[in-house]
This record gives C-alpha cells, structure tokens and sequence, in this order.
C-alpha cells in the first residue's frame, strides 16, 4: 500500500503502442506534457488511487540474472538520472509492444510518469508508473453553430478506471525493487505481469496470508462443498477468520488441530489439497507465517458464506461468527415432504 497525500509528478510522457500482430506501430511524444492545474488535479488520483488499496507486492524477476529484465535496468536509468526519462519512456514502450504476440492485445496509449514523495512503508521515496489505456469511453461535447448549441461525441479517457498499471517504488529490500501492480482488463495476464513486468510474488507476509486464505476459499469450494455440503463449506471458511482474527501467526499443526477438531477426516484431504494448490497455483504455502492484518481484511470480504436453495430463499451466515452455524442451525430431512430442510434458531428478528 501507498500513501499519495503529498505526492507529486514531476515527469509524465504520453505515447502510443501499437500490436505487431496486426501491423500497428508505435507513436512517440517528443516531450513531456505541463499540465494546467485542473488537468494536473484529475490526472494524479486517477493514476495512483488503485494503489491505495494493494496488498500484494512484487519484485522483478529473471530466468538467467535480475540485471537482464528490462524494466528492472530502465527503472534505475531514470532513478539514476532523469534526464533520461524521454529516451527510456520509448523503449519501455517498444518492450511493451514486443509482448504484443496475438490479435487479442489491443493498442492503447501508455502513460509514464516520475513520482516524488509518494510514501511506502512510511518512508517517502520516488515511483515510476507505467499506465495502459485500452478502453475509451464516449461523451457528448456541446459547441455554437447557427446561433444554437449543438452536440457531437467523442471518445475519451474516463478517470474513473484504470486499465493497466504499475508503479516501481525507488525502495529495495533482500528482493529487489518493490514492484505494485493492477490490471482490471485482466484478459491475459500473461501479458502483463509475466511477459512485460516479468516480476514474481514478494515473499512477505502479505503473500503468505493471501496464499493460505486463498488456499482455504479453494478448498472450502472445491472439496467440503461437494463433499459434505454448503453449511460444512461456511463454518469451515467462518473458523478459518476467526482462527486468523485470534491469532498473530499461523501454525499450519495448530491450525488444522483448531478448524477440524470435530472432522479429523478433513485433515488428510487438506493437507492433499494443499499440495495441488501448490502445484497447480506455482506457489509455496508457507506452513508459519505472522498473519497481515490489511490482508486479512481484504480477503475476509471476498468470503461468501450464503445458502442458496432451489425455493428461492437463501440464507446468509456471518463470517464473524463461526460458531452460529453449529449452534443455532440444524439440517435435516422431512419425510412426508420428501426435502431436506434448515432449522434456524433465534430469540428475535429485525
């Protein structure tokens, strides 16, 4: 997560990238932009609000050595200098128009920019961002002809979503530089984080946190539901936030000691599902890790705990309270009805 109060650009270039599968070339800004101050007063929210919220990190990566990745080095040139800020700016672009390897990845115009003082992990510092817009939207403009007002549409760039983006943070940790990334037309991610950024997961408890959550979402769906039911899969995912809310770190031994007390029969199928996870994810779930409480959060509103049922009545348990679904709501089956049925008890309703 970063802080953008006191930021500013300092640098920002506009170029065009085409797609080499279908012949469309690139076209180049020969300068910076000035901004005027409503321009600049859209312009920098729009850029960096989708970052307040990002939890999970990455650092840059190579197959051979981190010093052949291509964002990695030019990030530094303009660190380093800035004067090259224009000169690089093109050849991020011409990179970014070499992944272009199928029909499906649309041209844009791409936006690049030098940050000062954005704030991560309360030190301030520079960033540089790299910004795809793939999607315009249309608007109505008014203009004077005839002693009338008349209307025309055209396509511009709504400031309230971003495509693509990515900001490289001037910080370095045992990884490497700390790289955040977003992507809300995530129609190939290969293209953006593999093929362009070429960067991996931080090993940070910010990862670890998403990938054991993660991992239990998976498993709750993919196993408890089709074996046991809706009801297991919910009380399951409502201890799991619990066991995460009550503890600061993790045990992989304590945790499945905790959640599966009452089923020791979930505790060889997780500890099989945990190895697909990996395998299928390309991921390590660590088996401790301090719990990160921003993830948490996140996550924890991503959780469904809701029972659909086939009489259009559905039922919504508290992700909160994980011991309301054992307590207060009993499954059975009516014979003369021939239907399953749920018994939820209460003292009052709202």
């Amino acid at each position: 997560m970063i802080k953008r109060n006191q930021a500013t650009i300092s640098k920002f270039i506009i170029h065009k990238v085409g797609n080499k599968f279908n012949s469309a070339t690139n076209i180049f800004s020969e300068n910076v932009i000035t901004f005027d101050e409503e321009s600049y007063e859209l312009m920098k929210p729009f850029l960096l609000k989708p970052f307040g919220n990002v939890t999970e990190s990455f650092r840059f990566n190579h197959h051979a050595n981190i010093e052949l990745n291509e964002l990695n080095n030019y990030s530094a040139q303009i660190f380093e200098d800035g004067a090259t800020f224009v000169d690089v700016s093109k050849h991020i672009v011409n990179h970014l128009f070499e992944q272009s390897n199928s029909a499906q990845i649309k041209i844009g115009d791409v936006i690049i920019a030098l940050f000062e003082d954005i704030e991560y992990k309360e030190v301030k510092t520079q960033a540089i961002g790299i910004f795809k817009i793939e999607n315009k939207i249309n608007f109505f403009q008014t203009f004077m002809e005839n002693d009338s007002l008349d209307v025309f549409v055209q396509k511009g760039i709504s400031t309230k979503k971003l495509d693509k983006g990515c900001l490289i943070i001037n910080s370095t940790d045992a990884e490497g530089k700390v790289v955040l990334s977003v992507d809300t037309n995530n129609y190939d991610a290969q293209y953006w984080l593999n093929n362009f950024l070429n960067v991996k997961y931080a090993d940070d408890n910010n990862q670890h946190t998403q990938n054991y959550i993660e991992m239990c979402k998976d498993f709750s769906e993919e196993i408890i539901k089709e074996d046991f039911g809706v009801h297991e899969k919910s009380k399951f995912l409502a201890k799991t936030v619990d066991f995460f809310k009550e503890n600061e770190s993790v045990n992989i031994n304590d945790f499945k000691e905790t959640i599966f007390s009452e089923n020791e029969e979930f505790k060889p199928l997780f500890d099989d599902y945990k190895k697909q996870f990996e395998a299928v994810n390309n991921v390590l779930v660590r088996n401790q890790f301090a719990v990160s409480d921003i993830v948490l959060k996140k996550q924890k509103q991503k959780i469904k705990t809701e029972i659909k049922l086939d009489t259009n009545i559905q039922i919504k348990l508290d992700v909160d309270a994980p011991d309301a679904a054992s307590e207060y709501l009993e499954k059975g089956y009516d014979e003369e009805k021939k239907m399953k049925f749920y018994k939820v008890y209460f003292n009052e309703e709202d």
